[in-house]
């Protein structure tokens, strides 16, 4: 039997130490959110992210699910062919392991990761940080009013649900549209080299309860395409948010909703007026339920059969597995500086409402 010698392969033992050092420079880091903001988020990120749309953006399918699904590939091969050292040369092993891990953490920061640590959108946006009740039962009638207002412009029937006309690719060009209207507005929320694609992964996203996601390696905006047509275009504008550098799920959920109530197609508002109108309806249910179901019984019954298509989509696919993969996501967010995990998503509605205090609707 070869018994594990760290004197052999000095380079491997190397590269594996030095997630230590990493480590490190991340904890602190996460105390410098302006020298994160001015020498990364704005500085080396935007070079090496449109470098990456620009090199993988044109490629019609997503190159950064083929690679997961190679190294998903490759690692269980490893195990195979290596079983037995895996089992006699344990240390050897997880040397190799934390080899592995230690080039995918320095890959995953220098390519997106520091952005889990600049400063928030808020800041940018000059916003408040504080809302009262008030304040986001008024802008919820508001927003429910909108979205009653363009379903009966697009279907002329208060009763008829909504379709949007467009195939999904069609979709993600339109996006594009809306981003370049939200430029005028928000010039530090342009978007250049697009690289926006359907997931390959889509069906299985779907099991895990997840609309999308941004492949840090690549830089490719990943939308699941079996999400119903009513989310879709604000799904979109949520991932383009991430290529854009912005990490918390609040604020590119708030990224997505700008982008897709700015956009000049009515079908787009449409989205987004429901979307936002979701989010607040359900902040409003988790302190008064009688406001929450008085308010949401002001839609009007084509836009309830909107929300219930959506709801009933997700409850189609609910699975014992679900809660597992949330957990690990949840668990992923609180570990980069995302306090409140997966609860972050709702914090969309504190943007919401200082904005609108700033640019009433």
């Amino acid at each position: 039997m070869v018994i594990f010698s760290p004197m052999k392969n000095p380079l491997r033992n190397s590269i594996a130490l030095a997630i230590l050092p990493q480590i490190a420079l991340v904890i602190w880091l996460r105390q410098q959110p302006e020298l994160v903001e001015s020498w990364y988020s704005q500085g080396l990120y935007v070079y090496l992210s449109g470098f990456l749309r620009l090199l993988y953006g044109w490629v019609p399918f997503s190159v950064g699910d083929c690679l997961y699904a190679v190294s998903g590939f490759l690692a269980l091969r490893y195990l195979y062919i290596h079983r037995n050292r895996v089992l006699h040369q344990p240390l050897g092993f997880l040397r190799d392991v934390a080899m592995v891990l230690s080039v995918a953490y320095f890959s995953f920061h220098l390519l997106w990761g520091f952005n889990y640590y600049r400063q928030p959108l808020s800041s940018a946006l000059g916003l408040g940080q504080g809302y009262s009740q008030s304040e986001l039962t008024s802008l919820t009638r508001q927003l429910i009013e909108r979205t009653n207002r363009l379903q009966l412009r697009l279907t002329s029937d208060p009763d008829k649900m909504v379709a949007l006309p467009y195939k999904k690719k069609e979709i993600l060009q339109k996006t594009l549209e809306g981003y370049r209207e939200l430029r005028a507005t928000h010039p530090f929320l342009e978007y250049r080299r697009p690289s926006i694609k359907t997931s390959l992964f889509s069906t299985p996203l779907t099991f895990m309860g997840y609309g999308g996601y941004l492949n840090p390696f690549t830089n490719e905006a990943q939308v699941n395409g079996r999400v119903p047509l009513f989310r879709f275009p604000v799904i979109c504008g949520h991932e383009i948010g991430h290529q854009l550098g912005y990490s918390a799920e609040n604020e590119t959920n708030f990224i997505g909703y700008l982008a897709t109530a700015g956009n000049k197609d009515p079908y787009f508002q449409y989205a987004a007026a429901a979307y936002a109108a979701g989010y607040c309806l359900a902040e409003i249910n988790r302190k008064e339920p009688e406001t929450y179901h008085r308010l949401y019984g002001r839609f009007n019954k084509g836009v309830q059969q909107n929300f219930k298509e959506l709801d009933d989509f997700w409850k189609a696919y609910e699975n014992p597995l679900e809660p597992a993969f949330k957990e690990v996501f949840n668990t992923f967010l609180k570990a980069n500086n995302q306090a409140e995990g997966i609860r972050s998503y709702s914090r969309i509605v504190a943007l919401l409402v200082t904005y609108h205090r700033k640019h009433p609707l």
